[in-house]
C-alpha cells in the first residue's frame, strides 16, 4: 500500500483554491455597485443634455470620443470606461449569483407556508430586476450605441437619434425604457441600502436617514433618465 504521507514519498492530496467568503463577495458587489452607480450618474448628466439643444449633446458625445488626445488616441479613455464597465458587471453578476446558490444551499428544504415578512418588494425582485435591466442594456447598446435597431442609426447624431428612437409612433420603446428604468430604480434603492451595509456605513448612523438618501438617490436618477424619452414622445424636445 502506497502511503499519502509526505514522509513516507507519497502524494499529497491536492489542494483546492480557497473560495471567497460571503463577505468578500458583498464587497465585490459593493465596489461594482458602486462603479456603475458612477457611470450612472454620468450617464445621466450627459443624457440631459438634450434639453441645452442638438448641438450641445452632439459636441459633448464628440467630446467623448477624443477625451484624451492628442497625448492618447482617440477613444482610449471611452474605452478604458467601457472595459472597467464591463468587469463591473460581470464581477457583480458573478458574485450575486454564488451568494444567492450559497443562500438556496443553506435552506435545502422548502417551507410549506413561506412567510412573506422579510425583505421589501425591490429586495424580492432583485433578481427579476436584474434580468429586465440585463435585456435592456443588449438593446440600448444595439439601439444607441452601434445604431443597428435606431430608425436614424447615423453616428454622431446623437440628438437625432434619440429623436427618431423616442417618437410619439414607437411608444412601444419607450414603454420598455420605462419599464427599465423602474426595474433600475428598485434595483439600485436595495442596492444603495445593502452596499452600505457591506461597507459598514450602518454601523451606529440613523438607519432611517441611511434609507431615505437611498431611496431619493434611486427616485433622483429614475426621473433624470426617465425625463428623455418621455419628454421627446409627448412632444417637448424635437
Amino acid at each position: 500500500m502506497v502511503s499519502l504521507d509526505r514522509r513516507a514519498g507519497g502524494v499529497a492530496p491536492s489542494r483546492r483554491a480557497p473560495r471567497p467568503s460571503s463577505v468578500q463577495l458583498k464587497y465585490v458587489m459593493a465596489v461594482s455597485g458602486a462603479v456603475m452607480f458612477l457611470y450612472l450618474v454620468a450617464h445621466m448628466i450627459g443624457n440631459l443634455k438634450i434639453f441645452l439643444g442638438a448641438e450641445s449633446l452632439d459636441l459633448y458625445a464628440e467630446w467623448l470620443r477624443v477625451v484624451g488626445e492628442p497625448a492618447l488616441p482617440e477613444q482610449t479613455v471611452l474605452w478604458i470606461v467601457r472595459v472597467a464597465l464591463i468587469a463591473a458587471v460581470l464581477g457583480h453578476i458573478v458574485a450575486a449569483t454564488i451568494l444567492a446558490r450559497r443562500a438556496a444551499n443553506a435552506r435545502p428544504v422548502k417551507y410549506a407556508h413561506r412567510s412573506r415578512v422579510a425583505g421589501s418588494y425591490a429586495a424580492r425582485t432583485m433578481r427579476w430586476g436584474g434580468v429586465i435591466i440585463a435585456l435592456f442594456v443588449v438593446y440600448h447598446i444595439l439601439d444607441l450605441t452601434t445604431g443597428t435597431l435606431n430608425p436614424h442609426g447615423v453616428q454622431g447624431e446623437v440628438h437625432a437619434n434619440l429623436v427618431a428612437d423616442f417618437a410619439p409612433q414607437r411608444w412601444y420603446v419607450t414603454a420598455f425604457y420605462v419599464l427599465a428604468v423602474v426595474a433600475l430604480t428598485l434595483h439600485l434603492r436595495h442596492g444603495l441600502w445593502s452596499g452600505l451595509q457591506s461597507l459598514g456605513r450602518t454601523r451606529g448612523g440613523n438607519l432611517v436617514a441611511l434609507k431615505t438618501t437611498a431611496n431619493a438617490v434611486a427616485v433622483a436618477l429614475a426621473v433624470g433618465f426617465l425625463a428623455v424619452p418621455l419628454s421627446i414622445t409627448f412632444g417637448l424636445v424635437g
